[in-house]
Formats: C-alpha cells, sequence, structure tokens
C-alpha cells in the first residue's frame, strides 16, 4: 500500500490550513464555559459567525475530499463533539434553574402566608416562624419575630421589616438573577447549535480521512503479511531443494554401496543388511 503524502502540497493551502485549526481553536475558547471572553448574544457576534464561515466554507469548498487533511477534520470532528456536549451540559443547567425558579415560586407564596400570620399575630405565629427556619435565611426569621413582636404598626423598626419582607417575596416570585443565567445559558446552547448545524453538516461531505498512525500500522500489518507471504514462497522453494539434497545424499550412499559391491564382485551373494 502506498503511502499517503501528509499535509497539502500547495503553499496557499497549507497556510489555510494553519489557519483554519487556528480559526476551530478560537472557537473552543469562545464556547468553554471557564473562558474570559465567551460568547454574549449570538445574534450580534458577527466575530463568531464569521470563524464559523471560514470553518464552514474551508469544509466544503476543500477540492479533494478524499485527501481532506486529518489535522482538520480531527479538530473540526472534536469541535462539533465538544459542542454536542456543552449543549447537553447546558440543557441539565437549565432544567436546574427551572427546577429551582419553581421551588423560589412556591417559597414566595409560603412566605406570603407566614407573613399574613405573623402580621394578624395569631397564635401559633411563634410555632409558624420556628419551623420556616429550614426553609429561610436567618435574616427573614429575624425579620419575620420583629413583625410578630411589633406593638405598633407604624413603628420604624415594623416597617423597616415589612419592607425587608416583602422585597424578599418579590425577589422569589421574580427569579431576575435565574432569569439573567437562563438568557446567558440559552445564548450559549444557541452557539453550540449553530456549530452543530453548519460544521456537523459540511463535515458530513468529507470521507473520515486515515491518520499517518493508522497508515503506517496498515502499511506494517502488509508488510508483515508480504513477510509471510515471502517465507511462504521461500519455503515452498526450500523444500523441493531440501528434498533433492536428501535424494542426493541417496544417490551418493547407493553409488558408494554399488562400489563396495563391485570390489566385492567375487563374493556370490550381497551381505546381509545391504539390500538397499
Amino acid at each position: 500500500m502506498a503511502r499517503r503524502k501528509s499535509g497539502i502540497v500547495n503553499v496557499r493551502m497549507v497556510i489555510t490550513e494553519e489557519k483554519i485549526l487556528s480559526n476551530i481553536d478560537k472557537v473552543h475558547k469562545l464556547i468553554n464555559p471557564n473562558s474570559k471572553k465567551q460568547i454574549v448574544q449570538l445574534d450580534d457576534d458577527t466575530y463568531f459567525k464569521d470563524l464559523i464561515e471560514s470553518i464552514k466554507t474551508y469544509l466544503i469548498e476543500y477540492p479533494k475530499k478524499k485527501n481532506f487533511p486529518p489535522a482538520v477534520y480531527k479538530s473540526a470532528y472534536g469541535l462539533v463533539e465538544y459542542a454536542t456536549n456543552q449543549f447537553e451540559e447546558n440543557t441539565k443547567q437549565i432544567e436546574e434553574l427551572i427546577r429551582q425558579r419553581e421551588t423560589n415560586i412556591a417559597l414566595a407564596g409560603e412566605l406570603k402566608d407566614i407573613l399574613k400570620i405573623v402580621d394578624n399575630k395569631e397564635k401559633n405565629w411563634k410555632n409558624v416562624v420556628k419551623e420556616a427556619n429550614d426553609k429561610f435565611q436567618d435574616d427573614i426569621i429575624d425579620t419575620l419575630g420583629i413583625i410578630g413582636r411589633s406593638k405598633s404598626k407604624t413603628s420604624q423598626n415594623y416597617t423597616d421589616a415589612m419592607k425587608l419582607i416583602n422585597a424578599r417575596i418579590n425577589n422569589l416570585e421574580s427569579n431576575v438573577h435565574i432569569e439573567i443565567d437562563m438568557e446567558r445559558i440559552e445564548d450559549r446552547s444557541k452557539a453550540l447549535s449553530y456549530i452543530g448545524i453548519e460544521i456537523a453538516d459540511a463535515l458530513k461531505t468529507i470521507p473520515e480521512p486515515i491518520e499517518e498512525n493508522v497508515i503506517q500500522a496498515i502499511e506494517e500489518a502488509n508488510a508483515v503479511e508480504e513477510n509471510n507471504q515471502y517465507i511462504e514462497e521461500t519455503q515452498i522453494m526450500i523444500k523441493p531443494t531440501l528434498w533433492q539434497r536428501i535424494k542426493n545424499c541417496k544417490v551418493v550412499r547407493a553409488i558408494k554401496m554399488i562400489t563396495k559391491i563391485r570390489l566385492k564382485i567375487e563374493i556370490p551373494a550381497l551381505p546381509e543388511g545391504r539390500g538397499e
């Protein structure tokens, strides 16, 4: 099997290959959740789109698909695989945020009910607050206690306490920070989907290249096979030669035997055991 030439002969294409590998690496960094420079909004991020477009164009317009650079194929395939894994991870995060939002809304309703009990100073308000200790932070519990112990609803302490509780209820209902996180993750998911749509489809047009180490292994396997075939053929040639040597040896023995017989021509019969 002929060894496949590594790289591309055309100098311009070599530079393009290096550039595409660099662009793929840049996209990797942009979708890496631990990277400082990330995608903010896909629709407004022309830099990201340009990178994807350059990779896609290279994959589609590469002239000889059978000789496509293995390094670029491997890198582009790895990018799609990484984007897919990140998309699945984002989906899990969004599901967790949705559960957290639902929990917060439920807590907001529960806090409203507790506040009503405490503000009306119902007989069991202290027990209700005590039972809520595991669900709410200490500042909420302490503030509810202030409201329950207030003798006047016009006092500054009561007013401040009511403002704090109502603000916490509003925060739990609105889930502003959760909505912001969800928007950020969803936008990253759009970018990850964009990679899957654009690059994965382009990769389908390219046959998976055989890497140099695989080629070398195949060649070595073929070399072994050829060597085994050579040995087998050689053995076929050696076997008759060896057999001929054996036959020759028997001929020599026969000649020697005939000579001995001739020397003893006067003897009426061949000696015992010399019949061969």
